[in-house]
């Protein structure tokens, strides 16, 4: 293409709207350059026509999906050969007349009625919020700003879906750099600072995978981040939060004490405090997630989100699939122990701060309902709301790491949680998607909830009986376990504190197994030579 028509074709494509441009790729340039030089090929004594535009405005105009920026039939290909004796003097010389046009789409329209909004407490962030519901333009404009930031993670087929008789897809967003899902609201909120506050640098406890996501993303922008971390916070992640770039302070024994000792800091030294909120801004790169699934998986029935109380990821996708396909049925999942979001639906209103004891298991799963802008999408957008046990959550972080090679945390693996326990019937022969948002498992955490996930499985158990004290006894009791094929794990022997007869001896031994029918064939083998043996219930 010679100059005259890149200059045409840039023309065109400077006047388009922010939401025709966010997905700004290759796609765009055949249909834009093939529509550059036509235009030079129907001049007439090197002027163009008025009447020839209508022509490509009629497919703008016409109410249809634009995939990747081709909209309709492309047009045909034109020899380029054909345009060489048009030259730059040409342009120069005042010949050549240039259009400017707009891309018209579809109006731009607030997601669904916009209910009154609740006040936003002042002390829950420093970042002035927009209390509105986001719009399925801003998700658009966030997923073209962010685009080069963060990984496109895939939505893969799953091993587990024949299992449970349905279609599973994983969107797997523990893929991101730091882990986490977060990364995609807080690059779009760093991104829309003013570029004085990106000079001065912002602030933020950590205790959270968004400070992760605040720590690696500001430093890449070149923001300064200065992070609080309490002196009861893993070390492992005060370690990421250095080496991803933040300038680390220690205060506090908790996480409420870093947050007032941050908040101070930022009045002090001119710092902007950031913490997961719900903010437009905030909501709208959470919500990408729902747009890419939307492309990657083709006839979607139902997608299944992690919830509890920030449920920013929930709303901002639900905003996204109900605008391109109202049908989806949009779910969020839940802890049965901490059902922050079921409570402040019901309420109306964010609920208060409920007391967490296992919080290093659960993550931000068991944290505070942050803000009305996102409880106000999901009580319109959102289908249905679940909790599930502790025990489901375990078993779906080990299904993930056999069948996925996934390694995993509670928020992670507590959508997938709810499909495995049997908590949503109505989706069996459906095609599903489910959102595996977070993989930051603490390393003092992944052997307990493993050791524990397979006991709940019936694959590792424990039983005790009483032999003789005698040469030969326990090798009997080792025969038959081999004859079962059960893995000893561990085996004790106790002759001192025993309450049977004398000159006997208790053995407990524990063993692992293949599956729950295994364990029953052992359990059965036991009894008919031993039938004292007592199985410790787990």
């Amino acid at each position: 293409m010679n100059f005259a028509a890149q200059f045409i074709y840039f023309r065109v494509l400077r006047n388009r709207s922010p939401r025709d441009r966010y997905r700004e790729d290759e796609d765009y340039d055949p249909f834009w350059q093939s529509y550059a030089e036509q235009l030079f090929l129907k001049k007439d004594d090197n002027k163009i026509k008025k009447q020839d535009m209508p022509a490509i405005c009629d497919h703008c105009c016409k109410d249809m999906p634009v995939r990747n920026g081709l909209i309709g039939q492309k047009p045909p290909s034109i020899n380029p050969e054909r345009l060489k004796d048009f030259g730059e003097e040409d342009y120069l010389n005042g010949d050549v007349k240039t259009w400017e046009m707009k891309i018209v789409s579809q109006n731009e329209e607030l997601l669904r009625d916009a209910l009154p909004c609740i006040p936003q407490p002042s002390s829950r962030t420093s970042l002035a919020s927009c209390n509105k519901l986001i719009r399925f333009e801003d998700i658009r404009a966030a997923a073209f700003k962010i685009q080069s930031g963060i990984q496109k993670t895939p939505c893969m087929y799953s091993r587990l879906s024949k299992q449970y008789g349905m279609d599973i897809y994983l969107k797997k967003e523990f893929l991101q750099y730091t882990g986490s899902v977060k990364e995609r609201g807080v690059l779009y909120l760093l991104m829309s600072l003013p570029q004085e506050q990106q000079r001065r640098g912002v602030i933020v406890a950590a205790d959270s995978t968004f400070s992760l996501a605040v720590a690696h993303h500001g430093s890449a922008l070149r923001v300064p981040v200065l992070a609080v971390a309490p002196a009861g916070a893993p070390a492992g992640r005060a370690r990421l939060c250095r080496e991803y770039g933040a300038a680390l302070v220690t205060h506090g024994a908790s996480g409420k004490e870093a947050q007032l000792h941050a908040r101070r800091l930022a009045r002090e030294r001119g710092y902007l405090y950031l913490e997961e909120e719900d903010s437009a801004v905030y909501l709208s790169g959470l919500g990408t997630v729902g747009l890419e699934m939307y492309e990657q998986v083709p006839k979607l029935d139902a997608v299944v989100f992690p919830a509890g109380g920030h449920c920013g990821l929930l709303a901002g996708s639900a905003a996204a699939l109900k605008h391109l396909n109202p049908h989806i049925s949009v779910i969020g999942v839940e802890s049965e122990s901490y059902p922050v979001l079921q409570q402040s639906l019901k309420a109306g209103h964010p609920a208060e701060d409920q007391a967490c004891n296992n919080h290093h298991f659960y993550g931000d799963v068991s944290g505070v309902c942050f803000g009305s802008n996102s409880l106000q999408l999901t009580g319109k957008l959102v289908d249905k709301v679940v909790s599930v046990r502790e025990e489901d959550i375990l078993i779906s972080m080990l299904r993930l790491l056999e069948y996925e090679r996934a390694t995993v945390d509670a928020e992670g693996a507590i959508a997938l949680a709810a499909l495995l326990a049997g908590k949503l019937p109505e989706l069996k022969g459906k095609r599903v998607a489910v959102v595996i948002c977070s993989g930051n498992l603490e390393l003092h955490l992944l052997q307990q909830c493993i050791a524990r996930a397979l006991t709940l499985d019936n694959r590792v158990c424990r039983f005790s009986l009483v032999i003789s004290d005698c040469p030969g006894d326990m090798s009997k009791l080792l025969d038959v376990l081999a004859r079962e094929e059960a893995r000893v794990l561990d085996i004790k022997q106790e002759r001192t504190f025993v309450t049977s007869e004398l000159f006997t001896v208790e053995v407990i031994c524990t063993v692992e197994t293949r599956d729950k029918v295994h364990t029953a064939q052992l359990r059965s083998a036991l009894l008919e030579r031993y039938p004292t043996t007592a199985w410790t219930e787990r």
